[in-house]
């Protein structure tokens, strides 16, 4: 498929949903998009490989057509991003279809029904072993960007007012009535008004915003013709905000999610299995991301780095609200890229890993991993493997000094995992801090 393709499709400067689907009309990646033009344009860019990575670039190849659907917001293009996801499962959707550690929306089934936020996981495993303890009426996800599906669920709730998970504390849900997010009135007819909300809720996540508005037109006319002028202008007010929503948040999350190729490095330090930490940093199109890099406390105190980096990266998954890299970079050797891979395995999430093995000067000396990847981002990935080297280390001082309340300084041995587990290696020099 050639870019010349899009310009005679005249894909509209607007909010929507993008379909790349196969010679046989089967979709092959479902994607949202604040402009469906531009967003399209940029999957036939020279860089793609750079830019997107080469899952992508493989899913263009065998794309023989786009189709779209043009939305009157980006939180309709979120929803209904979802739920064509989960109804066709696309190959190429890896993120999003096999995240376990994204978020669903629960709707309990309840007199007034409460919706919140369950962690996928949590709520799969709660579903396979006896229930949960709750009544689930519906539930919709999962949504891998913990963020996104917040700002959403912030600006639903200003259009139908809903309970949340905490509304049997009474403080807490006093609360939310008086500004406006939770139902205030009582009784038989503000029950089912609250029941229909919850209804036009479960459309706008089944993607069909339009049957929403239809249905609240109908309340609107039968109102007015039954004389309740005031719940008719209510919902005169719900159908102007429905074609007005404010949704800059979204549109923020969606133009701040990092476009360049997204390399996470890893990185385990202990001395002699004492004061175990790990790290993570982030080089974006090959420079260091440092507003990025994160650290872990390993909860095992022990003298094994594979372990360490086992927990390190489990739970650098179970962060959705966090983009996935287009490349994982570990500190060590083929037994560290292994691990590493089974982690992902378990988690049925694709992401290249390439292991940086050292030598006795504690410099990258050999690269393991897919050539040519390796080839091309050579640099950056020694970058962010320095880097989470010298974070994973800094942060281990600091905890051994905190630990042991040391008046001196922390002794020349403490070196990154792989390292501190071979006392034999000539350890390496300081990192000026």
């Amino acid at each position: 498929m050639r870019s010349q393709y899009l310009k005679k499709q005249g894909l509209p400067d607007a909010p929507g949903v993008y379909v790349f689907r196969d010679a046989k009309k089967r979709p092959l990646y479902i994607g949202r998009a604040t402009s469906l033009r531009d967003r399209t344009k940029s999957y036939f860019d020279a860089d793609l490989v750079r830019t997107r990575g080469l899952r992508i670039v493989d899913m263009v190849a065998k794309a023989a057509s786009i189709t779209w659907q043009e939305t009157g917001s980006v939180l309709e293009a979120v929803l209904l991003e979802s739920a064509l996801i989960k109804r066709y499962q696309p190959f190429y959707n890896v993120d999003e279809r096999d995240d376990k550690s994204s978020q669903y929306v629960v709707i309990t089934d309840e007199d007034w029904p409460r919706v919140f936020l369950a962690r996928a996981r949590d709520f799969d495993h709660a579903a396979k072993n006896g229930g949960h303890s709750y009544k689930v009426r519906s539930y919709f996800g999962p949504f891998p960007d913990i963020g996104t599906i917040k700002a959403a669920l912030k600006i639903l709730r200003r259009l139908f007012p809903f309970r949340d998970k905490k509304a049997d504390d009474p403080r807490h849900e006093s609360f939310y009535q008086a500004i406006g997010m939770s139902p205030g009135k009582n009784g038989g007819e503000a029950q089912k008004a609250y029941r229909r909300s919850i209804r036009y809720l479960e459309l706008f996540f089944e993607g069909e915003s339009g049957k929403v508005k239809k249905g609240i037109e109908s309340d609107m006319k039968r109102n007015a013709k039954k004389m309740r002028f005031e719940e008719a202008v209510d919902d005169r007010k719900l159908l102007y905000a429905l074609d007005h929503i404010n949704d800059i948040a979204l549109i923020k999350r969606g133009q701040s999610r990092p476009t360049g190729f997204r390399i996470e490095a890893f990185d385990v330090a202990h001395l002699s299995g004492t004061d175990v930490v790990g790290s993570m940093s982030v080089a974006v199109d090959g420079q260091a991301a440092n507003d990025q890099y994160r650290r872990f406390k390993i909860s095992r105190e022990a003298n094994d780095d594979l372990a360490g980096l086992i927990e390190l990266l489990s739970r650098r998954l179970n962060h959705s609200e966090w983009p996935y890299p287009d490349l994982i970079a570990v500190d060590g050797d083929e037994r560290h890229k292994k691990a590493a891979e089974a982690v992902l395995r378990s988690r049925r999430v694709s992401i290249g890993v390439v292991a940086v093995a050292k030598d006795d000067k504690h410099k990258a000396s050999r690269l393991i991993g897919d050539v040519e990847t390796i080839s091309r981002h050579k640099e950056a990935i020694v970058l962010a493997n320095s880097e989470a080297h010298r974070f994973a280390l800094r942060y281990h001082r600091s905890r051994r000094s905190k630990s042991h309340a040391l008046p001196f300084r922390i002794p020349h041995a403490v070196q990154s995992s792989h390292v501190a587990s071979n006392p034999g290696r000539r350890p390496p020099r300081r990192s000026k801090q």
